[in-house]
């Protein structure tokens, strides 16, 4: 991506590759090529914070499952889908809901539905997942151009940022605006509500579909107290993840232990911050942004040394790393996580000494 399409009154911004790469390195971390870590001990016990997909079904999960109907779907003879998709339905105050085995594809899935004949594209923030980790989906699927933006306050879009950016042209050398999509949460960031509001009614206004990727909506739920609905009932489309940190489809206490989740992140990124480590972004929900830069480490090498305590997370050779925590990582594993900071930091002071 080497500029943005300027039109109308935009400022003249230099988008070029490196910019993006600088902007992108500390305001985004996500794990390009998953590289199995060898634990060192012989402990059964992992604590694994590379993401919250990671989280695993318990025995009472796998029951349900055995116990699921196996009827054919387009008879619709598969009753546990149905119920599902009905409940997800009337949960979210949507006509219907339909089941896909991953978010990428309800995405896509949503996109190509509001898009019929091109030109036409889709604005979003150009950290989404839709633009960044889907494969070039919507220009493969729907034949749709992106016009992806910058966040002045390095949050979230606001409704004057994205009607300032809107094709609405009927100009054939531009490809009019036809869905704008939002992603709560980003990168563990709330998108607020209000905001959220005031895009739908400029979408509603200038006839343009809106699209949620809710992958970790629930986190939102969560944090702020408000029910799915209240957030979905703003949009056209919504995806809406089951296998992130919640791990397991529904369920008031399973919201209850994304809570928990929630005050364990900001615990762990206090203690770091106590130690130097810079975070990198605000902690809203279940995401830590770092860069280990002030303690003269590699995500790499750090993840080796959490490692050799049962502790996984994603390294590389840079300095900046994403920590996701889910209701699969206890209180203890956080302890050990500061120890081995601490221990790594008091390492430094003394080589440095001598």
């Amino acid at each position: 991506m080497a500029r943005l399409i300027l039109r109308k009154n935009i400022t003249n911004i230099f988008y070029s590759s490196l910019f993006h790469s600088n902007f992108f390195r500390f305001y985004s971390t996500y794990p390009s090529s998953p590289s199995k870590i060898k634990i060192k001990s012989n402990s059964d016990q992992i604590y694994d914070f590379r993401s919250d997909t990671v989280t695993k079904p318990t025995d009472e999960m796998f029951d349900i499952m055995r116990n699921a109907s196996r009827g054919d779907d387009v008879y619709n003879e598969d009753e546990s889908t149905y119920e599902l998709e009905t409940y997800i339905a009337e949960l979210t105050g949507h006509e219907t809901a339909l089941f896909a085995p991953s978010g990428t594809m309800t995405n896509q899935i949503a996109i190509r539905a509001h898009l019929s004949t091109p030109p036409h594209s889709v604005l979003c923030d150009f950290r989404s997942h839709i633009y960044n980790y889907e494969a070039g989906g919507i220009a493969y699927h729907s034949r749709a151009s992106v016009t992806p933006l910058i966040p002045s306050n390095k949050l979230f879009l606001t409704c004057s940022e994205i009607e300032s950016e809107l094709i609405t042209t009927d100009d054939n050398h531009y490809a009019p605006t036809r869905v704008i999509s939002l992603e709560n949460t980003l990168h563990g960031l709330l998108f607020p509500l209000n905001e959220i509001q005031k895009i739908s009614k400029l979408a509603k206004k200038t006839n343009i579909k809106l699209h949620l990727d809710g992958a970790r909506l629930w986190n939102a739920c969560a944090e702020t107290g408000l029910s799915l609905q209240k957030f979905t009932e703003n949009f056209d489309s919504i995806s809406i993840c089951l296998s992130k940190g919640i791990g397991a489809p529904i369920g008031s206490v399973l919201v209850d232990n994304l809570k928990k989740s929630h005050l364990l992140t900001k615990t762990l990124s206090n203690e770091l911050l106590n130690l130097g480590i810079h975070v990198t972004l605000p902690v809203h929900t279940n995401m830590i942004f770092i860069d280990t830069k002030s303690i003269n480490i590699t995500t790499r090498e750090l993840a080796n040394r959490l490692a050799s305590h049962n502790i996984l997370i994603s390294g590389n050779n840079s300095t900046t790393t994403r920590l996701v925590l889910h209701y699969q990582i206890p209180p203890i594993s956080i302890e050990k996580f500061i120890d081995v900071v601490a221990n790594i930091i008091k390492e430094k002071i003394f080589l440095k000494k001598l």
